[in-house]
């Protein structure tokens, strides 16, 4: 039976890999695509920009660990596609982007809009194709979606040549084709049972991609069976619940003093699914002796961007560490471990090669206590005053601790504002943060979009700042027409506040280039056709938070504009209290 043009052939391969949506911006280089998905059983989201269709793709990627796919024009889509692709490639994101092309009797002579797609997004994707045989199609998608998650995931291009996608489609519908997980040796096993026996001082360093929830919850009962601390990857805080015994916090930009030092002092590190690249090691200052124990689960051949020693590299992602976490155990003689160490945290317990020791013990409770120490916003009446018709970002963040879901799903993007959803927005399930570790802004309501589309059973929950919500802010249209709900937060500050800072520690008393003149978010959002709200004081957010997360339970996204102090865009709560 005929397919018919080449447009449909990529319709259906996109339906035989079961995408549920695409976020595009049309353009007239792709409109057989168009037509195709037009009786498809796929969702075409239509989007106001190229970059907010592409983060879209990558967040929902990143959520569910399917290749999210875009659909962009040639040139100028392209470029300002380019963002996403950049984001995928450095968060091992894994994404699909078509790109529309000209012709190919235009190529080469500076036709409209054309531009070298390999020469564009050849350092920055896995794999850039340009489908100049028709009846390549289904094949070329395949591959594709096949690399996108293969190994260590991340963004695949395709170019769509005008005069192709035209073209009668005669070769075969692909189905999907498998991607390797890795998997342990008993050597593996045997090694690495013996490296976590002997330990003392023993470190699960957690983050990556092939996540799931059942990999998060397995690799949580194992860290917690065998009092193992869990410290994650910066963006990467929903691998382990936040009230786990296991969760001690995560490295990074604005981490705990108190995660640096389990890095540290920790003699044995297991890299599970992330490796130590320059932003948990603090710029490469952390954990950089070549003589540490560091045991690498990660399906990263390359073991692109780590910077710490290797002991042992297991070629694995997390969810095959994950189906043997029970032999493991077993090798490591959970039971009695597990008992011993109970025993000897009162001094009971007479040593044995298998027991957790009482300084383990000690260890493991110490890292988790410290976390949720760090954790607490504090008490009112030791915030710093604040000046007139302002509210601490905290007021905000202590409503949403009290009134969130428990499984609610927060997104940011980049800035000062990331600080205070890194720190204070608690994850509980996986996945609960969506968010970008090559610090680009823009993110929080593509993602936030994206994330509302595929869970809409959870509540959603982003963090902006005023500058980065100016860069994305009207994909909240794109939201109210494809029924996207979710509450959205912007810190209010007039400024871009994380350069401002540094140009404050730099050339104190001289800023400029960085203060912002904003518009009244609440009323541009009920603009949109999102329900808004004004915050000018500390009493005011209890309530903006009840009203605007009742309005997303209605069905309706909703907004709190915070109008916050400049002295006060970073937590300023004193680290590692015990209260």
């Amino acid at each position: 039976m005929s397919v018919g043009h080449v447009g449909t052939a990529i319709a259906r391969s996109l339906e035989l890999h079961d995408v549920p949506r695409i976020f595009q911006v049309p353009g007239e280089s792709f409109l057989p695509v168009l037509d195709g998905l037009y009786e498809s059983s796929i969702d075409t989201i239509v989007c106001r920009q190229e970059g907010g269709a592409c983060y879209m793709a990558e967040a929902h990627g990143k959520a569910t660990g399917q290749p999210g796919v875009a659909m962009v024009t040639r040139g100028p889509g392209a470029a300002n596609a380019f963002v996403g692709i950049h984001t995928a490639w450095q968060d091992a994101t894994p994404l699909v982007l078509f790109v529309g092309l000209v012709p190919t009797n235009d190529r080469d002579r500076e036709s409209f809009q054309e531009f070298d797609i390999k020469a564009w997004f050849g350092t920055q994707a896995k794999r850039v194709y340009v489908l100049d045989d028709a009846s390549r199609a289904s094949r070329v998608v395949a591959e594709a979606f096949h690399l996108a998650t293969q190994g260590r995931p991340g963004p695949v291009v395709i170019g769509l040549p005008e005069d192709v996608l035209h073209q009668e489609f005669t070769g075969d519908l692909c189905n999907p084709l498998p991607a390797s997980h890795g998997a342990f040796s008993d050597a593996d096993l045997d090694y690495l049972a013996s490296e976590l026996r002997t330990a003392e001082k023993p470190l699960i360093f957690a983050g990556g991609a092939h996540w799931s929830p059942e990999t998060s919850a397995a690799v949580q009962k194992f860290a917690e069976q065998q009092q193992i601390p869990v410290v994650h990857d910066w963006r990467a805080s929903d691998r382990t619940a936040f009230s786990s015994p296991a969760n001690a916090g995560w490295l990074g930009y604005g981490r705990n003093d108190a995660a640096a030092e389990l890095l540290c002092e920790a003699d044995l590190v297991v890299e599970l699914g992330a490796v130590l690249t320059d932003v948990p090691t603090d710029g490469y200052t952390l954990r950089e002796n070549l003589d540490a124990k560091n045991i690498v689960i990660t399906t990263d051949t390359t073991l692109l961007g780590n910077s710490a020693a290797v002991s042992h590299h297991i070629l694995a992602s997390p969810q095959a560490f994950a189906q043997v976490t029970e032999e493991l155990a077993k090798r490591i003689g959970s039971e009695e471990r597990v008992t011993a160490g109970s025993e000897a945290s009162t001094g009971t317990s007479d040593s044995t090669d298998a027991a957790i020791s009482a300084a383990q013990h000690e260890w493991f409770t110490a890292a988790h206590r410290k976390h949720l120490a760090f954790s607490h916003v504090g008490k009112p009446e030791d915030w710093p005053a604040t000046a007139k018709g302002t509210a601490h970002m905290a007021a905000i963040m202590a409503a949403i601790q009290e009134q969130a879901p428990y499984d609610a799903l927060y997104t940011f993007g980049a800035g000062n504002h990331c600080l205070w959803a890194q720190r204070y927005l608690r994850t509980e399930t996986y996945p609960s943060q969506l968010s970008v570790r090559n610090g680009s802004m823009g993110y929080s309501i593509p993602s936030a979009v994206a994330a509302s589309l595929q869970f809409p059973e959870r509540t959603v929950i982003t963090i902006a700042g005023d500058g980065e919500y100016l860069m994305n802010g009207q994909e909240l249209a794109t939201a109210v027409q494809a029924g996207g709900t979710f509450l959205v937060v912007v810190m209010s500050n007039a400024e871009f506040g994380t350069i401002r800072t540094h140009q404050l520690n730099h050339y104190p008393k001289r800023v400029s280039g960085t203060q912002l003149a904003n518009p009244d978010f609440a009323a541009a959002a009920a603009a949109f056709g999102a329900h808004g709200e004004t915050v000018t004081s500390d009493q005011d957010a209890t309530s903006a938070v009840k009203r605007a997360l009742a309005a997303v339970r209605e069905g309706k996204p909703a907004l709190i504009n915070v109008i916050t102090d400049q002295a006060l865009s970073i937590p300023t709560i004193r680290q590692n209290t015990e209260e």
